[in-house]
């Protein structure tokens, strides 16, 4: 091992209610980079649409458990949301998307999301994706 500390990586919502679920590629990955030691975390965005639910009576206790740092959204990424949100055409419904994804530019982040269509638009700004193995 280099000594170099692995990259942090955001999960978003989809990605973290998809993990929740044994048995699922979601909660493999997860494990992974549990056992990599790689930084977990999510934006306050991303941790509030989580606990809009639905969710099992265990749910918000094991995501807890996983996502011990919750990142919060502060002037810079608001900018950057902004710029992501006009750069990916104003669409409606998704400026939460974009505070998502300027969180984890701003953190140095990849992102985890099982909803990869919804980051795309914002190549070459956004975040790095990573998916589910």
């Amino acid at each position: 091992m280099s000594g170099t500390p692995a990259a942090p990586i955001h999960l978003d919502t989809s990605f973290l209610i998809r993990a929740l679920v044994p048995g699922s590629a979601e909660a493999a990955s997860l494990g992974v980079w549990i056992t990599e030691g790689r930084p977990l975390a999510m934006s306050t965005v991303a941790w509030g649409e989580l606990l809009c639910g639905p969710l099992e009576a265990d749910d918000e206790a094991l995501a807890s458990a996983v996502i011990r740092t919750i990142v919060p959204l502060d002037a810079e990424a608001a900018s950057l949301a902004a710029s992501l949100f006009n750069a990916g055409g104003r669409r409606r419904g998704n400026f939460p998307d974009c505070l998502v994804a300027a969180t984890c530019v701003r953190a140095g982040a990849a992102l985890a999301t099982a909803n990869p269509m919804d980051f795309r638009r914002f190549a070459g700004a956004g975040p790095e994706l990573v998916h589910a193995r």
